[in-house]
């Protein structure tokens, strides 16, 4: 914590909020102890409801005896998950937890959302990257730090090992909530955590570290690839101009496509259907030659001499809604739970 915040001494040193998601689990609890510890009253608890299992009104009980109990101020808040076609439903709750955050955050003006991933998770993501083919961007796993929607967001524990937290926890007799979800062999992270992780660090104990120095490597690369998209999408334009793209070379223009697809509609596709979609631009030489399929949760289509982007019509809204606030319903704002 204290060396997160020796590299973010903006953050650090503010006067405003800094809101911390609070899912009761083990991680969120030993963020928001050691958080309070550093910063005081600028720490604020918040914690989301997703409604996707039964235990989750048993989650706000608990994180609203828990704040009550060590007086700090909670904010819990319920969000509706939306889903679409190939989006699933882990997804689409990380996307609507998001979005709250940052709604939060701009509510109470807060210099940054604190999130509880550590060492461990960190690890787990590497691996998760690697079973589906990742580039770059999965590989790089999660930042310390990091924007979306505007909002700053931060994970102080990022270095910490999950395993000593936990003990620290136990040791103090500190209640924490273990979600039933954590132990469903049916989610890859779940299979990598309880079949997979613990023969690895018994064979390689220092696989955290290391895993997150070949992170750090990857994510220095990828901010290179980034800095070149940037200078490509000047080139080819937004929308993407059929003719700019053909005249790059086919890493380059895979490279300023991705980059656009993720910076301009927050969306990602598979390796299969970027491909594709080369052989399509290549083969469009003609106006009467079309284009048009999935890519990612949307489809891309060639409308005139431009590439378009529309997402798949999602099947119910996200919204957000309060549940229950303390000290005041007019201080609410949503939360995330760490997962």
């Amino acid at each position: 914590m204290a060396a997160w915040a020796q590299r973010h001494r903006d953050l650090d040193r503010a006067a405003a909020p800094l809101l911390v998601a609070y899912s009761g689990g083990a991680d969120s609890t030993a963020l928001l102890l050691a958080a309070g510890q550093r910063w005081g009253a600028r720490v604020r608890a918040v914690h989301v409801h997703h409604g996707l299992q039964a235990a989750a009104d048993a989650f706000v009980a608990h994180v609203e005896q828990t704040c009550a109990s060590w007086g700090w101020p909670l904010q819990s808040w319920r969000v509706q998950v939306a889903q679409a076609p190939g989006r699933s439903v882990e997804e689409a709750a990380r996307t609507a937890r998001y979005e709250a955050l940052a709604a939060a955050a701009r509510q109470a003006g807060a210099a940054a959302v604190l999130l509880a991933h550590h060492a461990l998770d960190q690890l787990e993501t590497v691996l998760l990257a690697l079973t589906r083919g990742a580039g770059l961007p999965g590989l790089a796993a999660m930042p310390e730090r990091f924007e979306r929607h505007g909002v700053t967001f931060g994970r102080p524990l990022l270095q910490a090992d999950g395993r000593l937290l936990r003990a620290q926890l136990a040791a103090a007799g500190t209640p924490w909530i273990d979600d039933p979800s954590n132990g469903d062999p049916q989610r890859t992270r779940n299979r990598l955590r309880l079949q997979v992780l613990p023969a690895l660090l018994a064979a390689f104990p220092q696989a955290p570290q290391t895993f997150a120095r070949s992170a750090r490597h990857a994510a220095s690369a990828q901010a290179l690839l980034t800095q070149l998209a940037d200078a490509d999408a000047r080139q080819i334009g937004d929308p993407p101009r059929l003719a700019a793209l053909r005249a790059l070379p086919s890493a380059r223009r895979l490279n300023a496509l991705r980059h656009w697809l993720r910076q301009r509609h927050g969306a990602q596709a598979s390796d299969a259907q970027w491909q594709a979609l080369q052989v399509q631009i290549e083969a469009a030489r003609s106006r009467a030659q079309r284009i048009e399929l999935r890519l990612g949760a949307g489809w891309v289509r060639r409308v005139g001499e431009v590439l378009v982007w529309e997402p798949e019509p999602l099947t119910c809204a996200t919204t957000t809604a309060p549940v229950s606030a303390t000290p005041t319903a007019a201080d609410s704002c949503p939360g995330e739970s760490k997962s």
